[in-house]
């Protein structure tokens, strides 16, 4: 019986490794959705209850949402189990955004530092449209996403995948405290200290976009302090 169990152990984890390549390589999914159940049972040569711990396993790690009455969809949110267990560790919301602007200080600067000494060609004008969105942005929520997808893309810049991983985590966390601050302080400041750390990057200096990381970063600890940690941040 012992022996059964494991081999089951063993084909689960062999399907969910093989599934979560397919899904990452684009292969799989249809629509942002996964072929049926008994399909991917049949795909595969494994029976459908293998299938289903399998694609339990995935939803855990983030890469699927198992929906009654839709199916399998692919959502790429490998960063969700660290989200879930930040909010089970520290469930008072103020304390959980001030650390998380802690580590955003410490983090934040090194992926700019390394954005500036690994920026490839047509990365700037990505960066330089992002930035531009903020500009424009016409509402808060607007304003908000254009700031997150600009500090996405400095961690995907760097090169590092585990930079942007571990960011979608903090960021995830401070989406509140990020919409609180922006509309007490301005989009203006935020605009600001964007160009200051574009520039860097674009102009190749590590040390200066380091630097303009930190103030932007460190800036955003103090608005947090300053209306007493509930929900303030960046």
């Amino acid at each position: 019986m012992e022996t059964t169990a494991l081999r089951r152990h063993t084909l689960v984890e062999d399907l969910s490794d093989r599934l979560a390549g397919a899904i990452r390589s684009g292969g799989l999914a249809m629509d942002g959705l996964l072929p049926s159940e008994r399909h991917l049972a049949e795909q595969f040569g494994v029976s459908r209850p293998v299938v289903r711990e399998a694609t339990k396993r995935l939803e855990l790690q983030g890469l699927v949402e198992v929906r009654q009455g839709i199916g399998i969809r692919v959502t790429d949110r490998l960063h969700a189990p660290m989200t879930s267990a930040a909010r089970l560790l520290l469930p008072e919301a103020g304390e959980r955004l001030r650390q998380a602007l802690e580590v955003r200080a410490v983090l934040e600067p090194e992926i700019a530092r390394r954005a500036a000494e690994r920026m490839m060609p047509g990365d700037a004008e990505c960066l330089q449209r992002l930035h531009s969105d903020l500009e424009t942005a016409g509402d808060l929520a607007t304003a908000m996403e254009a700031d997150l997808a600009f500090h996405r893309e400095i961690a995907r810049v760097s090169g590092n995948e585990i930079f942007g991983l571990m960011l979608d985590s903090i960021v995830d966390l401070g989406r509140e405290s990020r919409r609180a601050t922006m509309s007490e302080a301005g989009v203006g400041r935020a605009v600001k200290q964007h160009a200051t750390v574009l520039g860097a990057i674009l102009s190749g200096d590590a040390k200066a976009a380091e630097k303009a990381m930190r103030i932007h970063i460190e800036s955003a600890v103090s608005d947090l302090l300053a209306h007493g940690g509930k929900g303030k941040g960046k």
